[in-house]
């Protein structure tokens, strides 16, 4: 792993979504109210946008494009998938 301070956070909010995103489908499964892992994981969500937008100057455009395809996969947990009742 990198020395760098900014990618270290990016990649400890990265593995922060992808649990809350696992916990949220748990919930959801389980017929319980995911709101409040739902909005930390927003919050989650834009502080690593954040983060993104400052290194974005130092980091080469294949490494944007992968913290990018890797938030996009993580805003796809945040929609859980609705079951018919039919």
């Amino acid at each position: 792993m990198n020395d760098d301070p900014l990618e270290w956070k990016i990649q400890t909010l990265r593995g922060q979504l992808l649990d809350l995103g696992s916990a949220i489908r748990q919930l959801n499964q389980s017929g319980l109210d995911s709101a409040t892992a739902q909005l930390l994981m927003s919050r989650k969500r834009a502080e690593l946008e954040d983060l993104m937008k400052k290194g974005r100057l130092s980091r080469s455009p294949r490494e944007v494009r992968d913290v990018h395809q890797d938030l996009l996969k993580s805003r796809a947990c945040r929609t859980p998938r609705r079951r018919d009742n039919s």
